[in-house]
């Protein structure tokens, strides 16, 4: 039985291949465009404080581009220990604390890097360097995300292509336990990238049907507002125009006074009291020129309002074909999840049926190399 077990484990040894030879290394598709020697620290996870260095001598800083994923990289490796694994987004931000000392935050890692130059020109190329990155990530995202929202249009308009493609059975190879299904999971990345492209344009609706949301809810606002301010100044103009009729009314009888006053052609007292009497006809045309402006005024407001009324309406029509695009998208996320659940019970299937191959062939392979034995053993004889 030994000898039997270290003839299956050679025999296995030369037949399967490792896994690691079929997938090369990432780094292999990353090329290096910058690097420049610095001394590394990370800022202390407990008091968010101190500095810890990460190296104990300047070590090497390297930007990576990685063309197949279309991103960039920051890496730092000392001995055989990764300092730095850091991939650049657009929000980041290189600053400059001393003329040879910088730093810049990661959120992914939940870490603040520190880096120490050796010259104020080693820190000015890095810094520089930093700014172009980041510019060149923020093209690659904005190039990515407009290329996803293209792929998820075709994919939308023919949803049963994709659901042909990802339903095809997979290709597989029993050359040994640690075999993959590699279309199968081509399949299901390619299923994965879709929702989660489908859930982007699903959020964005959400975004902007909460920006109508907010939108709306200020229109409403000053709708409101202008209604009440209409009604309190068709309040105030009613009562306007009853003062209006009443100083009317007590310019007319002090006209009649002076009138009666001039006819007596009495002087003195009556000289004065028809002075008084200008003057409060005076003051009272000036208060009811102003009541005329307040009354133009309030009039316009109502033109206005007229006009914040089609905005709101105009707004209520964006939102309900926005709640009809969302209700398209969560369909169709429902159809893709269906599809996905497919593909995963069709995986798991043919896993089982590969296995119980894997197990046949194991136990033939025992088999014929127990025959073997028995005919070596024969022929000895």
């Amino acid at each position: 039985m030994r000898q039997s077990s270290a003839w299956f484990s050679r025999t296995w040894e030369k037949t399967s291949s490792p896994p690691y030879k079929m997938y090369p290394h990432h780094r292999e598709r990353e090329q290096p465009i910058f690097s420049t020697r610095a001394h590394v620290f990370q800022i202390d996870p407990t008091t968010k404080r101190n500095w810890i260095p990460a190296s104990k001598h300047a070590v090497t800083v390297s930007f990576f581009y990685d063309a197949n994923r279309n991103v960039y990289r920051i890496i730092s490796v000392g001995g055989t220990k990764a300092i730095i694994n850091c991939t650049l987004t657009p929000s980041m931000t290189f600053t400059k604390t001393s003329q040879k000392f910088g730093q810049w935050a990661d959120s992914r890692a939940n870490t603040v890097y520190g880096l120490g130059f050796a010259t104020e020109q080693q820190l000015h190329q890095f810094s520089e360097k930093f700014k172009e990155v980041k510019d060149a990530a923020r093209l690659a995202r904005e190039k990515s995300q407009d290329k996803d929202l293209a792929n998820t249009a075709l994919t939308i308009a023919a949803p049963q292509d994709l659901s042909d493609e990802l339903q095809s059975p997979p290709m597989m190879c029993v050359n040994g336990p640690d075999d993959k299904l590699f279309r199968s999971q081509s399949a299901d990345i390619t299923l994965s990238a879709e929702k989660e492209r489908i859930k982007k344009m699903l959020s964005e609706g959400s975004i902007c049907e909460m920006n109508l949301d907010a939108e709306l809810f200020t229109l409403q606002d000053s709708n409101s507002k202008l209604v009440a301010a209409l009604h309190e100044a068709n309040a105030n103009v009613e009562q306007w125009k009853k003062q209006l009729v009443a100083y009317q009314e007590e310019t007319e009888r002090l006209r009649d006074q002076v009138a009666e006053l001039e006819a007596h052609g009495g002087q003195g007292p009556s000289e004065l009291l028809k002075n008084e009497l200008t003057q409060s006809l005076e003051e009272l045309e000036a208060l009811l020129k102003a009541k005329d402006e307040e009354i133009h005024i309030l009039q316009g407001k109502k033109a206005e309002y007229h006009e914040m009324e089609h905005e709101r309406d105009k707004a209520v029509h964006k939102m309900r074909e926005m709640e009809m695009r969302n209700s398209e998208l969560e369909r169709r996320i429902q159809n893709t999840e269906q599809n996905l659940s497919n593909s995963l019970e069709e995986r798991d299937r043919m896993d089982t049926e590969i296995q119980r191959a894997i197990e046949i062939l194991d136990i033939k392979i025992f088999d014929l190399n127990d025959l073997r034995q028995s005919l070596v053993k024969l022929l000895v004889k």
